[in-house]
């Protein structure tokens, strides 16, 4: 699916289409995590690819699995649930963390939740995350909205402008307007 994607339901859509993120979404789900979702570039890539009319899709770095259980902040439990889907599922470059403990590594107030974690993530395009639900369909959310995504837009979040030093690192690491050269980057938080 290339072309115009303007909502929800337009990225659900295009997740959908792809097989691999869909067998991905499939394998995680399995775990049965709570408050789990796959996010940042898993879906903000195949945005972007998509509007860029890209055939062949930008390769991850690994696929971010977030949950939720602030009852086991211990970093062992994620390498658990990374070591079971790396056993499942080897081809997938598997990245998991429980959104409970990322507030110490941020120096933030507990998170309550995986969305309000992503609220504190450095750009808005980037906190976005999908998964599958009882239905057999998908759910979405989106810690900041979906217009910058839809729009081509990389802004830092209020996160993201308070620690500027790490998001203009992270800009300069990413260099995704070479990869996306219709990007517009804006120097700003949303109002």
């Amino acid at each position: 699916m290339t072309g115009d994607i303007r909502g929800a339901d337009d990225i659900i859509r295009l997740i959908q289409s792809d097989a691999w993120r869909m067998e991905a979404l499939a394998f995680v789900s399995a775990l049965e995590l709570p408050d789990c979702w796959i996010g940042a570039g898993f879906v903000r890539n195949a945005v972007w690819d998509a509007l860029h009319g890209r055939e062949t899709l930008t390769e991850l770095d690994d696929i971010d699995v977030l949950y939720f259980d602030p009852g086991d902040i211990g970093r062992d439990r994620e390498q658990e649930f990374e070591a079971v889907l790396i056993d499942t599922a080897p081809g997938f470059p598997w990245s998991v963390r429980n959104q409970a403990r990322m507030h110490l590594r941020n120096g933030d107030a507990p998170y309550l939740s995986t969305v309000d974690a992503m609220r504190h993530w450095l750009e808005t395009a980037t906190g976005v995350a999908v998964r599958l639900n009882g239905a057999g369909g998908l759910d979405l959310v989106a810690a900041h909205g979906i217009d910058d995504l839809v729009d081509l837009v990389l802004r830092p979040t209020p996160q993201g402008f308070r620690r500027r030093d790490q998001y203009e690192a992270r800009l300069r690491k990413k260099n995704w307007p070479a990869i996306w050269p219709r990007l517009t980057i804006l120097d700003r938080p949303p109002v």
